[in-house]
């Protein structure tokens, strides 16, 4: 069996660290590199770092409008598939490469397997969203992370035989990443941090960084955190949200911004946090997993399960929320139970593909 894994962004690259781990020395497969957000050799570094094989196939899409970006990746893969003729397409989450790589072996009839299936915020305002949901209803064998996930899915009317419970790979891939990482160097001590004496802060969303009346607010927040617990509160600032705080001038007072940073070095940040504010999805995932409690700087999310057991709690964009749920996360206990699965999923979704019939 020929299997094909797409892959476009960064977080893609660590959720399907696990499979293309679980795929080695037992399958025939390659790697696409569609260059969504950086170009192959700006990976490069991520992919040696995380100890993954080369992507055999670079398409170098870059940026631009969603329907450019889309479409250059559509035709660029559809170009590898009828080269290398692949039994299955393994995509995962939620981008523009996992839809367009979607779609075009669907059109091919190659298998489509789509791995974090069944996540839904329910706003469409959101191009994530979209792509979600037509992912998952083109695709074969959608791997739900959770029971949750399974339900939304059948509930959009889709097959219970196309749907596998598997927990989510970013269990495995905080696992085994961070046992990397502990042999890489320590982040905490290059910044001067000690554990438990900083919070850790991503923010990056089009829908909060775009928007000026979204992106004051919170920063706002982001500064009071800082000030009223006199501990650093440290942002490895996404070029895009650099830009856009330029454009709006605005000027955090109390936030350490650092330059983006390695994967490895940012699990180690994550695992030693006080507490984490975020718009990433994969972070709250992670944070959930690490034991660290988590402050989501949005107004929904499509990890429930990380709000249902009690490990994090949305802000919206106001500065008095940003706060007040910094100060409710800090009075708890970390003693919620990881609600995305044992570790395991990597290998299970390997053992379905190469087990089971395709659809």
């Amino acid at each position: 069996m020929k299997i094909a894994v797409v892959m476009g962004t960064r977080p893609e690259i660590i959720k399907m660290s696990p499979v293309i781990r679980g795929l080695e020395n037992k399958e025939d497969y390659f790697i696409i590199h569609t260059g969504q957000h950086y170009s192959y050799n700006l990976d490069r570094v991520f992919f040696e770092q995380l100890r993954l094989p080369s992507a055999k196939y670079n398409l170098e899409v870059g940026s631009g409008s969603h329907a450019e970006q889309t479409g250059k990746i559509l035709i660029g893969v559809e170009k590898v598939f009828q080269t290398e003729r692949p039994e299955i397409v393994l995509v995962e989450g939620d981008t523009n490469s996992v839809f367009a790589a979607t779609l075009a072996a669907t059109k091919l009839h190659i298998s489509v397997g789509h791995v974090e299936a069944g996540l839904r915020s329910y706003d469409r305002q959101m191009p994530e969203e979209i792509n979600r949901v037509l992912t998952d209803h083109c695709s074969d064998y959608l791997f739900a992370p959770t029971t949750n996930a399974k339900q939304i899915l059948l509930g959009e009317g889709i097959l219970e035989e196309r749907i596998f419970v598997t927990g989510n790979t970013i269990v495995d891939a905080v696992y085994q990443n961070l046992n990397i990482a502990k042999e890489t160097g320590n982040s905490l001590t290059t910044l001067h941090l000690a554990p438990r004496e900083y919070f850790l802060v991503t923010l990056h969303r089009q829908e909060n960084v775009d928007n000026p009346l979204r992106f004051a607010p919170i920063l706002e927040g982001l500064d009071r955190v800082a000030s009223e617990f006199h501990l650093p509160v440290i942002y490895p600032i996404h070029p895009r949200s650099r830009k856009m705080m330029g454009e709006f001038g605005f000027k955090p007072r109390n936030l350490n911004l650092i330059e983006p940073i390695d994967f490895l070095s940012f699990l180690q940040l994550e695992s030693n946090a006080k507490l984490i504010l975020t718009d990433s999805g994969g972070v709250q995932e992670e944070a959930c997993i690490l034991n660290v409690p988590c402050v989501t700087v949005r107004d929904n999310t499509e990890r429930p399960e990380t709000l249902e057991v009690g490990a994090n709690v949305l802000a919206g964009a106001s500065s008095d929320k940003i706060l007040d749920c910094t100060k409710l996360m800090l009075s708890k206990k970390n003693k919620w139970t990881n609600p995305f699965g044992d570790g395991k999923a990597g290998n299970r979704i390997v053992k379905i593909i190469t087990g089971a019939e395709h659809a």
